[in-house]
C-alpha cells in the first residue's frame, strides 16, 4: 500500500506545482501600450493629449506606470502594484483615487474598483483583445471636484 501511496502522493505534488504556475502566469496586458485619441472617447475638454501605459508582471503582481500629457500640457505620473484578488492596493498620482481593488473577470478582462479614502468614486474595466494588439480600458468616475465622467480608452501595443 505505501509503494501506491508515493508515487500518488508525488503526482498530487506535481499537479498542484503545475497548476499554481499557470494560475501565476503572466497576464496579457503586459507590455507597454500607446493611447490611440482616434478611437478613444472621452468628455467634452477632457481628452488628454497622450498616455502611455506600461505593465510589468513579478508573480501574481502587476505593476502600472501611466505617463499622461493632460489638455492643459501638464505632465502627470500615476504607479500602482496590485493583484487581482480583490483586495484595495495604493495607487499614486492620482487626484481622483488612492486606492484601487482588482479582480479577475476571465483571461483577458480585468475589473477595477477606484476608491478615495476607502470610498468607491468609480470603475474600469479593461480588456486585451484575442489578439494582443489593442488594450481596451473603460472607465467611469466621480472626480475630486465632483464632476462625474465616462471615458472608453483605446490602447495600441508597442
Amino acid at each position: 500500500m505505501k509503494t501506491l501511496l508515493r508515487p500518488l502522493a508525488a503526482f498530487a505534488v506535481m499537479v498542484s506545482i503545475t497548476a499554481i504556475s499557470l494560475a501565476a502566469g503572466s497576464d496579457p496586458v503586459v507590455g507597454t501600450w500607446t493611447l490611440d485619441l482616434s478611437k478613444s472617447t472621452f468628455p467634452a475638454g477632457m481628452a488628454p493629449k497622450s498616455q502611455t501605459r506600461t505593465y510589468s508582471q513579478s508573480g501574481p503582481s502587476i505593476t502600472l506606470v501611466m505617463k499622461t500629457v493632460g489638455a492643459d500640457g501638464k505632465e502627470a505620473t500615476a504607479q500602482t502594484t496590485y493583484q487581482l484578488d480583490g483586495k484595495d492596493y495604493p495607487i499614486t498620482g492620482s487626484p481622483d483615487y488612492d486606492t484601487l481593488t482588482a479582480k479577475q473577470v476571465n483571461p483577458r478582462t480585468a475589473s477595477f474598483t477606484l476608491k478615495k479614502g476607502a470610498k468607491a468614486v468609480g470603475s474600469t474595466n479593461r480588456t486585451v483583445s484575442k489578439d494582443g494588439k489593442i488594450l481596451t480600458s473603460k472607465t467611469s468616475v466621480t472626480t475630486a471636484k465632483g464632476d462625474k465622467s465616462e471615458s472608453t480608452m483605446v490602447f495600441n501595443k508597442q
